[in-house]
């Protein structure tokens, strides 16, 4: 069926949609592009971007110990003084999210009342959910809980450090961290992109979802500001990534050889840059198959690896514990929503700054890599209504999270409380996150084949993340046009593993972690901006498809006069 929408009239060649609907603004995406060395880059953002991340890395390693020193007094006052601005930000995300959905904008199509879906349903939530957070999953699945379990919950819960109480503490903490609201910062960004793109014509960039506040001014120097931001911050986000991904699979492909070849692996900086090499190289080759056979294709990979490895932590291990676990903790997140929602340090007395290194770091790495990960669940959400949209982004992801911290760190759990004391906990503490993984795997059978199903499956999450990365920074670079030659999509791969790489030798990781972490300020106050702009044009859509003039004209037949 045809979308009246779409009818031309012979006076104007323009459809009906793109009459009524589309930004009035003479401008095509990437119109004042340059060609430069035989690649279509905008000729403020792409220069710019290149340069400031040479000079952070120069001044990072050239600084060193100074450098980190600054890094983490930025991000120490940044939580100190606006820690309360990220935890009213991200619950004003969900709210906006529900409302939207809820409302009468709810059947509102991404890409107007004819636009089909790209992707299956199901290939739509495997590259989302993995380009999202897949990595930090592993990473983070089995080493936050116990953290929170050796506090006994922190400044929210006061019970005893590892105890039964201090497990359930533990999973309504990081079920609380890996839930709604990281997915509400994604929805957000994902939706206004997806929207002024796709429904107003405007480039599939972060600039334009300011359209209704900035007008023309959209393709000036403010724009040119929010799409550098977005360009910096997706650069320094994804290579403090692949830089703790290359840690955590040099540490289990050490695991694994000292436990069962009797040698261990050097995990030495250097050996985790040959790791990095190596992703790049994968990243490059699934760059060059494009977003139908790359991508896609990973993502799906991703899905089958994570679904195996929970459905064997919970089946081969203790079961019922494990599904008391996920009840107990839903129960305890779910009941204690809103407190953990709003709970800022204010009455914790010495138990302050727990906060800060753990929800505040979190709100801020999500709502740092909120602009890559936002623009590509826009790319592939087209088709989508703008219900459907928020119940795939919003529902979904998390549900599969909340199932998986549940296993992943019941299963931890259990080990402490009735197998061996220490056993999960002590490797940590001794060695770091990166074990905490493998380690509990050890107290199951198969721990070559599980570990070594990880392993991979963290190097195909930090492929699929840094590819979804190259296709936004390229989008942006090039003004918001789409249509680009692969040699363009390349070159950013190399500059993310190129920068986790010197900052891994010059020891500078730790400050870019730092540095990462601060720009999430900036970004809490555009994304608050683009909530109010989304509303304006979801109002302005509704206004259109309701006013006289309109319904006139999809009622002419298509070569009326």
């Amino acid at each position: 069926m045809t979308d009246p929408t779409e009818n031309t009239s012979r006076r104007d060649e323009q459809t009906v949609r793109e009459r009524f609907f589309h930004a009035d603004l003479d401008r095509d995406p990437g119109d004042t592009n340059v060609q430069l060395f035989g690649i279509d880059v905008h000729p403020v953002v792409f220069p710019l971007s290149v340069l400031t991340l040479a000079v952070f890395v120069a001044i990072t390693i050239g600084l060193g110990e100074q450098a980190e020193t600054a890094y983490q007094a930025v991000f120490d006052s940044v939580n100190r003084n606006f820690g309360w601005l990220y935890v009213l930000a991200v619950n004003v995300f969900i709210v906006a999210l529900v409302g939207f959905a809820s409302s009468r904008f709810g059947a509102i199509r991404l890409g107007g009342a004819d636009a089909e879906p790209e992707f299956s349903r199901l290939e739509w939530l495997a590259m989302l959910f993995t380009a999202g957070m897949g990595v930090g999953l592993l990473f983070f699945g089995v080493a936050e809980p116990m953290y929170h379990f050796a506090s006994g919950g922190g400044s929210f819960f006061d019970v005893s450090p590892e105890t039964p109480a201090a497990g359930r503490a533990a999973t309504a903490i990081t079920m609380f961290h890996w839930g709604f609201h990281p997915w509400a910062i994604y929805g957000v960004v994902g939706l206004g992109l997806a929207f002024f793109a796709f429904n107003r014509g405007l480039p599939l960039s972060f600039r334009s979802i300011f359209y209704p506040l900035l007008g023309d001014r959209i393709y000036g120097v403010p724009g040119h500001v929010v799409d550098l931001a977005a360009v910096i911050a997706t650069i320094f986000g994804l290579a403090t990534t692949v830089g703790l991904a290359s840690l955590q699979i040099n540490a289990g492909l050490d695991f694994l050889a000292t436990t069962y070849v009797a040698t261990g692996l050097p995990t030495t900086i250097w050996s985790s840059v040959i790791i990095i090499a190596v992703i790049i190289v994968i990243t490059t080759m699934s760059v060059v198959a494009g977003l139908e056979r790359g991508i896609r294709r990973l993502s799906q990979v991703n899905v089958v690896l994570m679904v195996t490895m929970l459905l064997f932590v919970v089946l081969v291990g203790p079961t019922v514990f494990l599904l008391d676990v996920f009840n107990s903790g839903i129960g305890a997140y779910l009941g204690n929503f809103l407190a953990l929602s709003f709970h800022a340090e204010a009455f914790a007395g010495s138990d302050a700054g727990w906060q800060h290194g753990w929800t505040i770091f979190f709100w801020g790495f999500w709502i740092t890599w909120a602009p890559f990960v936002g623009m590509f669940i826009a790319r592939i959400s087209k088709g989508r209504t703008i219900r459907e949209f928020v119940g795939g982004v919003l529902v979904v992801p998390a549900l599969f999270s909340l199932v998986w911290m549940a296993a992943f760190n019941g299963a931890a759990i259990f080990v402490e409380l009735n197998v061996l004391s220490g056993g999960v906990l002590g490797p940590l503490q001794d060695h770091g996150r990166a074990v905490a993984l493998f380690e509990m795997l050890s107290f199951y059978p198969f721990t070559v084949a599980t570990s070594l199903i990880a392993t991979v499956n963290l190097v195909t999450f930090a492929v699929t993340s840094i590819d979804s990365g190259s296709l936004v920074t390229s989008y942006l670079t090039a003004g918001g046009k789409q249509e680009l030659r692969t040699r363009q999509r390349v070159l950013w791969p190399i500059f993310i593993g190129g920068t986790a790489i010197v900052l891994l030798v010059g020891n500078g990781l730790k400050a870019l972690q730092t540095a990462v972490i601060a720009t999430g300020l900036p970004f809490v106050v555009l994304i608050l901006a683009m909530v109010y702009a989304i509303y304006l044009g979801l109002r302005r859509e509704v206004e259109i498809q309701r006013s006289p003039s309109y319904q006139e004209a999809v009622k002419q037949p298509p070569d009326s006069e």
